[in-house]
C-alpha cells in the first residue's frame, strides 16, 4: 500500500500538482495527445510488477523503512537493475504527451526527478544493497547493468 502511494506521488499528484499547466482535459479535444495513454500503461504496468516481485520475492517493500529481505533479480530485474525507474520515467513520458502545453515544467520537474533519482542510487540504494547482501549483489551488478537494459538474454545470476 505504501509503495502504491509513493509510485502515486512521484507519477500523478506531483507533477499535477506544480507541472502540469492548464487545462487537463485538452487531452479529449485534441485526440494524438491519448497516444500518451501508451507508455503510461506500459509504465504502470512495469512499476506494479516491481512492486509486486519485492513484496513477493523479496518479502517486503521499495520503501526504505521496509526493504526487501532477499535479493529481487527476477522478472524486469534480469535486464536491468532499475526497472521500476524505468516504469516511472515512462509513466511521465505518456503524461507528457497526454497533457503537453506550452510550459516547460512537466520537463523540469522530469529533469530534476532524473538527478535526485541518479542521487539515491548512487548515495544510498546501491551502498545499503551491498551491505546487506554483500557478494550476491556484486555478482548481480556485474551481469546486470544499472540503467539501460541489455539487448541480448538476460544475465541475472542465479
Amino acid at each position: 500500500m505504501v509503495a502504491a502511494l509513493f509510485v502515486a506521488l512521484q507519477v500523478w499528484f506531483l507533477p499535477h500538482w506544480f507541472a502540469i499547466p492548464g487545462d487537463r482535459y485538452a487531452p479529449w479535444r485534441q485526440p494524438l495527445r491519448l497516444a500518451g495513454l501508451l507508455p503510461m500503461v506500459l509504465g504502470a504496468a512495469l512499476m506494479l510488477a516491481c512492486v509486486w516481485r519485492f513484496g513477493a520475492q523479496g518479502e517486503g517493500t521499495p520503501a526504505p523503512f521496509d526493504p526487501p529481505r532477499r535479493l529481487v533479480i527476477h522478472g524486469p530485474y534480469r535486464w536491468v537493475r532499475n526497472p521500476m525507474y524505468w516504469g516511472m520515467g515512462l509513466f511521465l513520458i505518456g503524461e507528457a504527451v497526454l497533457f503537453a502545453g506550452n510550459s516547460m515544467r512537466l520537463l523540469v520537474y522530469a529533469v530534476a526527478l532524473v538527478f535526485i533519482v541518479n542521487l539515491f542510487v548512487h548515495l544510498y540504494e546501491e551502498p545499503t544493497l551491498r551491505q546487506t547482501f554483500g557478494a550476491q549483489y556484486e555478482s548481480y551488478c556485474a551481469a546486470v547493468p544499472r540503467w539501460f537494459p541489455r539487448l541480448r538474454k538476460p544475465g541475472a545470476p542465479r
